[in-house]
Formats: structure tokens, sequence, C-alpha cells
């Protein structure tokens, strides 16, 4: 019998919880029935394995990683857009760290392709629209981003800015600029 308010959606979430305060590999379905203070075989009528609920957090940073990004560039274009899709996954990852870790999930195909992952996807390519980028420099383009983009904020949250001068703030700003220029095809400033 499934224990009264316990369903796959609320243990996803506060799953999520778990790993923005433990971190996402130490996520299980053992130590998601400790904080509920269940026995472990009572969440498997709401759950398969701990895969599932693995999978589970990654789609909801997926969603809530697309759903910031979209409100953040509503009428912006450019540089502009750019940096408004940037700063949600810096933002995201500082204040969700263990969500921004499950988005980088590896998933099944079927689940990928169903996921908010797309829109991530065309978030991105709409931004570099705004550069007339053509193929295949489009897809370079968005694997660039998307590398200098987690790279950072993966350096940045292990400490790695943290014992030297300029600040990463002001980096972060610096490489802002330099991506603005690389995509425009000018020299940065």
């Amino acid at each position: 019998m499934a224990r009264a308010g316990l369903t796959g959606e609320r243990l996803v979430r506060a799953g999520a919880e778990l790993a923005d305060e433990v971190g996402f590999e130490h996520v299980t379905v053992s130590a998601l029935a400790r904080r509920f203070g269940v026995r472990t075989a009572s969440l498997y009528s709401h759950l398969e394995n701990s895969q599932e609920l693995r999978t589970g957090i990654a789609l909801l940073a997926l969603e809530e990683l697309a759903d910031r990004a979209a409100d953040a560039m509503a009428g912006r274009a450019g540089r502009d857009a750019l940096e408004a899709f940037a700063n949600v996954y810096r933002d995201y990852a500082r204040e969700h760290p263990g969500r921004y870790a499950a988005a980088r999930l590896r998933l099944d195909p079927d689940t990928a392709a169903a996921s908010a992952g797309g829109r991530h996807a065309q978030m991105m390519r709409a931004i570099l629209r705004g550069y007339d980028l053509a193929e295949p420099e489009q897809t370079h383009a968005v694997r660039l981003l998307g590398s200098v983009f987690h790279g950072y904020v993966s350096l940045e949250a292990a400490g790695g800015f943290s014992h030297s001068s300029p600040g990463a703030q002001e980096s972060w700003a610096w490489i802002l600029d330099r991506l603005d220029a690389l995509l425009r095809g000018r020299p940065a400033d």
C-alpha cells in the first residue's frame, strides 16, 4: 500500500532538494527514504529504482533551466540574449548545484528527445541566429558556448577562481564580451 502523501513527483522534488544539499551523486532511494522516515521498500510503489529517481531529477532540472532561460531571454537579442542565457546557467548552478549536476545526466535517446533539453538547444540557436551563422558554424557555436558556460560554472563551483584577482564576475563579463565579439566575427575591443 502506498504511503499517504507520497507520489513520484513529490519524491523527485525531494530528491532534487537532497541533491542540492548533499550532491547529486549521493541521491538514492535509500537516502530519500531516510528523509521521509520510511522504509526504502515503501518508496518502490512510486519509483522503480534509483535510476528512475535520478532521471526524474534530471528532467526537473532541465525543465527549470529552460523555463528560467525563456523568461530571461524574452524580448532580448544579440549580446543581451547571450548574457541572459549564460547568467541563467551560472545562477542556477550556484543556487542548485545538485540539480545542475543532474541536468548533465546522460539520458537514453527517447527520454532525452522528450525532455526540455530540446528547448535549450532551440534557445541557443535562436541566440545564434542573431549572429548570422550558417551550418556547420552554428552547431560549432552551440558546442563552444555550452563548453564555455559549463566549464566556467564547474571551475567556479570548485573554488578555482576564489584565490586570485580579478574577481570571477569581472572574468565572466570579459568572457561574454569576447564570445560576443567572436560570434560577430570581429576583433574584441
